[in-house]
């Protein structure tokens, strides 16, 4: 049995495609493992992710209650799902303030002992699944491609990323007009097939 973190990040409650992205996987994840134990997060109901880090607050920032009890909470569990919408050509505020509080050095990546400068990450233990969204397809934009940053940051951690599910084109033409449910109907075979294999 798994204890799997379930992520969710985005501010548009339930008009959020993101979420009910998140919502779907997870339908098809508890289909494939019911006994697992779930928790779940959504950042815009955690202080922590609404703070932004500046040099007024440095000192402060990495306090236990901000950084190492999200860190030890990492530490507690197998898996994370992750929903992340594209705000700006990147991720979201409260994404950004989350990752910064639980990148800390010798506690969730290391440069000691590493060859040629490069880092060590410390979350070796966990599998993680991003779920991202975006209203523009995808390349339209190339400086802007938040599920690259997502693989990368979290794999700069240690953890293990499986492919993430990209639900592109959410405001172009016909989509625009369709439900967030009506949308990720769309890719719900890729929706399931990831499910069932992480």
């Amino acid at each position: 049995m798994a204890k799997v973190l379930v992520i969710k990040t985005s501010m548009m409650g339930a008009n959020s495609i993101s979420n009910v992205l998140n919502d779907k996987f997870m339908e098809y994840y508890k289909e494939k493992n019911p006994n697992d134990e779930f928790i779940y997060m959504n950042l815009n109901d955690e202080k922590m992710a609404s703070i932004t880090m500046t040099s007024h607050n440095m000192k402060e920032y990495f306090v236990a209650e901000y950084s190492d009890k999200y860190i030890n909470q990492l530490k507690k569990v197998d898996k994370v799902v992750m929903s992340v919408p594209m705000t700006n050509f990147n991720v979201n505020a409260v994404t950004k303030n989350y990752l910064d509080h639980i990148s800390v050095a010798d506690k969730t990546f290391s440069y000691k002992y590493s060859k040629k400068g490069e880092a060590i990450g410390l979350l070796d233990h966990l599998s993680v699944q991003i779920l991202t969204t975006q209203g523009a397809p995808l390349g339209w934009y190339p400086w802007g491609n938040h599920s690259e940053y997502l693989k990368g940051h979290w794999r700069f951690l240690g953890a293990k990323v499986a492919d993430h599910i990209l639900v592109d084109s959410v405001k172009i033409g016909e989509n625009s007009k369709k439900t967030p449910q009506e949308i990720i109907e769309k890719f719900d075979g890729e929706i399931k097939k990831a499910a069932y294999s992480f």
